[in-house]
């Protein structure tokens, strides 16, 4: 494993969906989920872009068949072939997914107590992406106490 320094190591994560109807999406993502618009270069006339900052941010890799798990027991359909899906931590999970129905968004899978101690809900969002919305029941240090939490490298293969 090669270990960068702080000065490489990347600062910031960033999703670009790209967007036919940019104003839904920028009205859904700073509007209905209440993410900040910050500073962002365009041109003018159809070049147009937000940067909204959602504050923490991870990677989460996963091998098909642990996607296929967290489908089937959020009772969300699977999509086909590998998939990019944003998943959101909130406060309150039915109250995100409100909020979203009411904006119009198709609801995949309604809010579901997980076995890891989370409450997720999943909608289709708009662009095509798949939006899962997760409130954290208990914190991390608690999460790692019980069966089954680990890093990769402790895992049993």
């Amino acid at each position: 494993m090669m270990d960068m320094t702080p000065s490489q190591q990347p600062k910031q994560l960033r999703l670009i969906i790209e967007t036919d109807d940019f104003d839904s999406a920028l009205r859904f993502y700073r509007d209905v989920l209440g993410l900040m618009d910050q500073p962002a270069f365009a041109t003018d006339g159809e070049d147009r872009v937000s940067i909204l900052n959602v504050g923490a941010a991870t990677i989460e890799l996963a091998t098909p068949t642990h996607v296929r798990n967290i489908d089937a027991i959020e009772n969300a359909p699977s999509a086909e072939g590998p998939t990019l899906r944003i998943a959101l931590e909130v406060d309150n999970t039915e109250v995100a997914m409100t909020s979203t129905e009411e904006f119009g968004l198709k609801v995949l899978a309604p809010p579901i107590r997980t076995p890891f101690e989370t409450i997720n809900g999943r909608v289709q969002g708009p662009a095509g992406w798949q939006l899962t919305f997760f409130q954290e029941l208990e914190t991390l240090q608690e999460r790692t106490r019980r069966k089954g939490f680990t890093t990769d490298v402790h895992r049993a293969r």
